[in-house]
């Protein structure tokens, strides 16, 4: 595979970590579900919001670790890597098991936290969930594991940040042998930019 393809391959890896990490921070902030708990008469029913964070604890903290991989993917090289590319994929498992596990109907455990909703008054409690975001977090986790997979699998290929721009040793030993045959020329009373009889200008 040529260099530029391997450019690609890290552009594309970055960008969908990033982006798992970012919807997944913001998808935390979100609602995700109504809960109301009734109350033994003659208590009024009870309502409180989930957030995806109280919800699924595991989503911020994994958006987090996503948008700091992605900036690791770039500084990193060789073994590290790989070794950022199986977190990513970690943290995208998180995600979509923390996503699942909602829309399976994992929140009434989350609900009982919230402030009111617990104690032994309560007689039903009742759970709305919004799917949207459950689903965006599923999907962003996925991307993550697709793209972890994909640093862990072929990032030892890729180049590291300015590595583009770098010359190699070998073309840094002959601009320095250069240099220093030109003050030897000086040296000897010779001009350096003379052309030898027989090169071609």
């Amino acid at each position: 595979m040529s260099p530029t393809a391997h450019r690609r391959e890290l552009a594309a890896a970055v960008l969908a970590v990033a982006a798992a990490g970012a919807l997944a921070l913001s998808a935390a902030g979100q609602r995700w579900a109504q809960v109301t708990a009734e109350r033994r008469a003659p208590l009024p029913p009870v309502t409180g919001m989930l957030s995806g964070g109280d919800a699924a604890p595991l989503i911020p903290a994994s958006g987090l670790v996503l948008l700091a991989a992605a900036v690791a993917l770039l500084a990193v090289r060789g073994v590290g890597r790989v070794v950022v590319g199986l977190l990513v994929a970690a943290a995208g498992a998180a995600l979509v098991l923390s996503g699942l596990r909602v829309l399976a109907g994992g929140v009434p455990d989350a609900a009982a936290d919230l402030p009111g909703l617990g104690g032994g008054q309560l007689s039903a409690t009742t759970v709305e969930v919004s799917a949207t975001w459950p689903v965006l977090v599923l999907v962003a986790g996925l991307l993550a594991v697709a793209a972890g997979g994909l640093a862990a699998a072929r990032g030892r290929a890729w180049p590291a940040m300015g590595q583009r721009y770098e010359r190699s040793p070998a073309a840094r030993r002959s601009a320095e042998d250069r240099a220093d045959d030109a003050w030897k020329a000086l040296d000897r009373g010779e001009d350096p930019t003379d052309v030898p009889p027989g090169r071609p200008v």
